[in-house]
């Protein structure tokens, strides 16, 4: 089956929304087409102008650290609107549906009910591992358009294992979506533009909010194949990353080795963090991570989680999830926040 056949058809048969600035091409002095105001505000130089709908040296600048081609990059307003457009591309409300594994991500679910999508699941093993043939079977029985998996996984944290996520997507003939949000924290696991050429129907997610600390600017990135990445330009809105965004993230990819410094002292504080927490009273288990959180088990977690407001420490609460039963989910802040964080735990417990 082809990737085109998997679209909806008012999708295949869309008539796009062009701009006169792209159909002129480069080289134009005066602009008259848009209908913007042709004087800035003080202090804000181009600030008038639409940004370039395409997201080109945005894309450029994401392609020289991710390894992913400019020509297989979707920038959205974070991946939220990626996985919103893969599922208004793909999807028929009212009659297609998407499957997930729980406990991840909530928006996949968000989103697909939005859009009147149908959610199927398939729940992930207590240890939050793959069952593959039970992803499979969910396949075959359900029929899918999309598939997500996020790796590492929110809100557990560990990485599914890719030879395992590969597998099923060589078995689904629908879209595979892989959400790496976190995967710049792991130290293995990525997919890479080899894995899309392998497999035209897989398509990888990622995002400037975590390593790359620009979640106030809104900026993720699909990677996928000619057909789906030309669609989504399709369908996407004209301008959906705006000019300031796209210069701050610009700005913030130049930065590659002040990343890697962040990343490396995320994951020292995280190994402290761990360890601290384990030595606790009250404290059943921590489980490990390979993102920028983890899981903390309480022996109460409703009395930890509010008395922690009470200090002015917010974690979250998943303790409702599928095998998160007493887990509280902690995000690895600065050495003098593990510090807070513990020093309250003492208290509390």
């Amino acid at each position: 089956m082809s990737v085109v056949s998997l679209m909806r058809e008012n999708i295949r048969n869309l008539e796009p929304y062009k701009c006169a600035r792209d159909e002129a091409g480069g080289g134009m002095r005066v602009y008259l087409d848009a209908n913007e105001n042709y004087a800035p505000l003080t202090g804000w130089d181009g600030i008038n102008r639409y940004p370039d709908s395409a997201s080109l040296e945005l894309r450029q600048a994401f392609s020289r650290v991710s390894g992913f081609p400019a020509h297989m990059l979707v920038a959205g307003n974070g991946s939220d609107e990626l996985i919103d457009l893969l599922i208004r591309i793909f999807c028929n409300p009212g009659k297609d549906c998407v499957l997930v594994f729980p406990p991840t991500y909530g928006e996949y679910s968000v989103l697909a009910s939005i859009n009147d999508v149908k959610v199927v699941t398939c729940p992930l093993n207590e240890d939050f591992s793959l069952n593959v043939d039970a992803a499979c079977d969910a396949v075959r029985r359900f029929s899918p358009k999309l598939v997500f998996f996020c790796s590492p996984n929110n809100p557990s944290g560990n990485l599914i294992d890719r030879k395992s996520i590969l597998d099923v997507a060589a078995f689904n003939p629908g879209i595979t979506v892989v959400d790496q949000a976190y995967a710049d924290f792991a130290v293995e696991g990525a997919f890479t533009a080899d894995d899309i050429m392998a497999n035209e129907r897989l398509v990888v997610l990622r995002t400037l909010s975590k390593a790359w600390a620009l979640a106030g600017a809104r900026c993720g990135f699909m990677a996928a194949g000619s057909e789906i990445a030309q669609k989504a330009y399709d369908v996407k809105y004209p301008y959906n990353v705006s000019l300031l965004t796209s210069s701050v993230a610009v700005r913030a990819l130049e930065d590659v080795e002040g990343c890697k410094r962040r990343i490396a002292e995320i994951k020292r504080n995280r190994k402290l963090l761990m360890d601290r927490l384990r030595k606790l009273d009250g404290v059943r288990e921590v489980f490990d991570s390979d993102a920028n959180f983890f899981l903390v088990r309480f022996d109460d977690p409703v009395h930890v989680y509010n008395e922690l407001k009470k200090k002015g420490v917010v974690v979250r609460d998943r303790s409702s999830q599928l095998h998160c039963d007493g887990c509280l989910r902690i995000t690895v802040g600065s050495q003098a926040e593990c510090d807070e964080l513990v020093s309250s735990l003492e208290e509390i417990l």
